[in-house]
């Protein structure tokens, strides 16, 4: 069937970018909350999952989403930076089937940002980015 709109396919470019920078904004701020206001709460869960020191892995894994956003709102390494938040999201699901009061997201939006993160992995960076598709 021939598309509806054929003259906006020429901005394929921009839902990459589209869902690079809100994906990239949604873990700056999930990257913020464990290394701010929400680290005593991140801290305890972590430990009650076992890991300790707790708030080694807050600061790591705050560190670590705080970077990824940042490398995907910029668009540099975006595949790898995309790779990354799959995976974290990945065990987010798991972990949220297990202990469901542990983690505040509902497992439809972290579903969601996995969805996206793999299809950046698979689309590249999009526009307005540093990433060159080879």
């Amino acid at each position: 069937m021939l598309s509806v709109f054929p003259d906006l396919l020429a901005f394929w470019l921009l839902a990459p970018f589209l869902l690079r920078v809100a994906l990239g904004l949604v873990f700056v701020n999930f990257g913020l909350h464990k290394l701010g206001r929400g680290r005593a709460d991140k801290t305890a869960f972590f430990e009650s999952l076992g890991w300790k020191p707790g708030e080694y892995f807050a600061f790591g894994f705050g560190a670590i989403e705080l970077i990824a956003g940042l490398l995907l709102i910029v668009g540099l390494y975006t595949q790898i930076a995309a790779l990354v938040v799959a995976l974290i999201l990945l065990c987010a699901l798991i972990l949220k089937k297990k202990v469901p009061h542990g983690i505040e997201s509902s497992r439809g939006f972290l579903a969601l940002l996995f969805i996206i993160a793999l299809s950046l992995l698979v689309l590249g960076a999009g526009l307005f980015a540093f990433d060159l598709p080879l």
